[in-house]
């Protein structure tokens, strides 16, 4: 009986209609029916084996990166798509609809490895760091946060000490480590002067595998399975000073805009999962039957469905215009700090409200309703909590008001 029920929601699932809309510019547009076809034919199909087996999609990652999607901010000259974060916002939604771990594997990539490199890097350093990790078959992670600092990033006990041989020696452990067992390359955060607190703090950009660099093992999370997540350690590993990324003690201004900049893409892909989790319950409450009719008939039922449309669009257009700010050369931390945390909450709603839709149905992983309420609950917690979300956005508020 349950097979009888399933099967047809998951087929309702996976051929849930594109919406386009007249928002966005017709390139962006194009990009975002290229995305939502890739996820569909891709990415939905082997998203609950990924989840189940906790498998990195290599293959679907080399894909992105034919696309043109693991380097999309990347200028074409260095080989990437040579687009802006509105294009990356909603390309990160479409495909995150799909598959959060290809979501997130490809936020991190984007945001987190190749934006510092792009903001702070030489020519040298672009041509050797970022040319090689634009087509999936190379990727980067971002080694900021430790066991022992959380949000507090500014206290980075990891250290990098400038020897007399040229070379810096870091020593330290890094946590939380998305990509870590994958990468090939890490932007690494580390104290070069501890008397200069987060003013001495620099980036570097690290290789891997590398003598003196050891992963610890993977973490086994509540969702976003098929990406690894790891801790570095770094044990004496000595590296060339031409790796120092920006200037020395530029690391906690770095890592801020990074972090600025990555928020679109977390929202992006919060915001994926909203909308998988709302396609989820549409389908189940038009195919359940309850009282002689679908209950997609029921008010009760409409009015949560209601609500996550709501949310979700709410959400859409606060980081549409978030990376809109961005790419016109305006400032957007207050606006990014927005967009996660009304996209994460969004995503966390729609999910959970997914669940109540589909009742027990919805807590059986023959359904993805399950799958997505466990994906949504990291977007509240990684680069940057909802709390420090809340902080940022009251920060800026307060001087813009006082200004």
């Amino acid at each position: 009986m349950l097979g009888r029920l399933v099967r047809p929601v998951l087929q309702r699932c996976a051929t849930a209609r594109h919406i386009s809309t007249t928002l966005l510019p017709e390139d962006i547009e194009l990009l975002r029916t290229t995305c939502w076809d890739f996820a569909e034919q891709e990415l939905k199909p082997i998203a609950g084996e990924i989840d189940k087996e906790h498998k990195y999609p290599l293959e679907q990652v080399k894909m992105m990166g034919e696309l043109g999607l693991m380097g999309m901010v990347a200028p074409e000259e260095l080989g990437g798509a040579g687009m802006g974060y509105l294009a990356y916002a909603v390309a990160m939604e479409e495909i995150s609809r799909g598959c959060a771990t290809a979501g997130v594997i490809l936020s991190v990539n984007n945001s987190l490895y190749l934006g510092p490199l792009l903001s702070h890097g030489t020519q040298a350093q672009m041509e050797k760091w970022v040319s090689p990790f634009l087509d999936g078959e190379h990727v980067g992670c971002f080694c900021l946060s430790e066991p022992g600092n959380g949000s507090d990033a500014g206290a980075a006990s990891t250290t990098a000490t400038l020897r007399d041989s040229g070379h810096y020696e870091l020593n330290g452990a890094k946590a939380w480590i998305t990509n870590g067992y994958e990468s090939e390359a890490a932007v690494v955060f580390a104290t070069t002067d501890k008397s200069l607190k987060h003013k001495g703090i620099s980036a570097f950009v690290v290789p891997k595998p590398h003598e003196g660099i050891s992963l610890g093992k993977k973490e086994d999370k509540l969702g976003i399975k098929g990406s690894s997540t790891c801790v570095i350690n770094f044990d004496n590993c000595m590296i060339d000073q031409e790796n120092l990324l920006g200037k020395s003690g530029d690391g906690f201004k770095i890592a801020m805009k990074t972090l600025d900049a990555g928020r679109i893409g977390v929202a992006g892909q919060a915001l994926g999962i909203a909308q998988a989790s709302l396609e989820c319950a549409v389908a189940y409450s038009q195919q359940r039957q309850a009282f002689g009719a679908p209950i997609s008939r029921m008010q009760t039922i409409q009015n949560k469905l209601a609500d996550m449309e709501c949310r979700i669009w709410s959400a859409r257009l606060v980081n549409w215009h978030a990376a809109k700010l961005k790419d016109d050369g305006h400032s957007f931390t207050k606006e990014a700090a927005m967009a996660k945390l009304i996209a994460s909450e969004a995503a966390t709603y729609c999910a959970h409200q997914a669940i109540q839709v589909l009742g027990g149905m919805g807590y059986v992983s023959d359904m993805p309703a399950e799958r997505h309420y466990r994906d949504a609950r990291i977007t509240e917690i990684y680069e940057g909590t909802s709390e420090i979300q809340r902080l940022v956005i009251a920060g800026n508020l307060l001087k813009e008001m006082i200004q």
